[in-house]
């Protein structure tokens, strides 16, 4: 109970969590000129080692990079974890803080999660964590420099997506966004998991013998897509949700990336239909394909 009670403390009701606010003058990386210039850099950055190391090694074998991955991984499996446990007890404080006015506005905590109240500020407990998933997103898009250098390959798909997650997190902050109090618990849920496998099999044990870090991909967009339309009858009921005009851009770039990850996946199913069925469902070449497409996947980010 101690521990329960030291926990709740530090993730939900330390005095710098709770006062939190989003301030240009006082959060590291809250301007707009920072943020575009952090996600040029990174874009830059990612594309001249490619090229580098393309010049530098004609050959495509991996390169080592030791318990660099493994590492990376250990990390963020970590550090999401500990924005989800933050997040979820940050707002159940702020359910149980603020029930008196919820009752009187006939509103539900679901409800809340899907749709802030017009007029809500970037600050408090929940916003705090918020801040700290958007610069995780700079740590995650590490893993993009350890695919390049272990197996130079960059991928779209891949600079998009981390471009994207930087931005949209910027702006849950910047207008308050509805609806990001549930993405991020989803999202790092999800990640926690991803990168604690992720790490297991970069310590050399047994992977999944299925595509394990897509399934969740799909797990993840599937619940965005059906919270997304949770957003847009919410603001139509209740007459209005914070910063939805923030969460009409962030909804097209996420229909952006979920058309270039379908875009993938179907490549990737019929591209082993294909194999199999040109090989009269040959089991050794199915096998072949189903460890090639594994160590596609390996390489993206999610």
């Amino acid at each position: 109970m101690m521990l329960l009670h030291c926990l709740r403390y530090y993730l939900s009701h330390h005095p710098s969590i709770v006062g939190f606010r989003w301030s240009h003058t006082q959060s590291w990386g809250s301007t707009w000129s920072f943020l575009f210039s952090s996600i040029a850099a990174y874009v830059a950055a990612s594309s001249f080692i490619h090229l580098l190391l393309l010049l530098l090694f004609r050959h495509r074998r991996p390169l080592p990079l030791g318990p660099i991955p493994a590492a990376h991984s250990l990390c963020m499996a970590l550090i999401s974890a500990t924005i989800f446990s933050g997040t979820f007890l940050s707002s159940a404080a702020e359910i149980h803080d603020t029930r008196w006015l919820w009752r009187r506005n006939r509103t539900t905590p679901f409800q809340w999660l899907l749709c802030f109240p017009l007029g809500t500020r970037p600050s408090g407990r929940v916003f705090f964590w918020s801040y700290i998933f958007y610069l995780s997103r700079f740590l995650h898009a590490l893993r993009t420099f350890i695919t390049i250098i272990r197996g130079r390959k960059l991928s779209f798909f891949k600079l998009f997506n981390n471009s994207i997650l930087i931005f949209t997190s910027f702006l849950w902050l910047e207008f308050s966004q509805s609806f990001q109090v549930l993405a991020i618990l989803l999202t790092t849920l999800v990640y926690s998991v991803v990168y604690g496998y992720r790490f297991w099999t970069e310590i050399g044990l047994q992977s999944a013998c299925f595509p394990f870090v897509v399934n969740c991909q799909i797990v993840l967009l599937s619940c965005n897509v059906v919270c997304h339309f949770g957003v847009l009858l919410m603001h139509i009921i209740k007459g209005g949700c914070n910063g939805i005009g923030a969460w009409i851009f962030n909804s097209v770039l996420n229909g952006a990336i979920l058309f270039l990850f379908l875009n993938f996946y179907v490549k990737m199913h019929f591209r082993g239909r294909k194999v199999r069925g040109g090989n009269g469902g040959d089991l050794v070449s199915a096998a072949v394909e189903k460890a090639a497409n594994l160590e596609l996947i390996k390489g993206r980010d999610i």
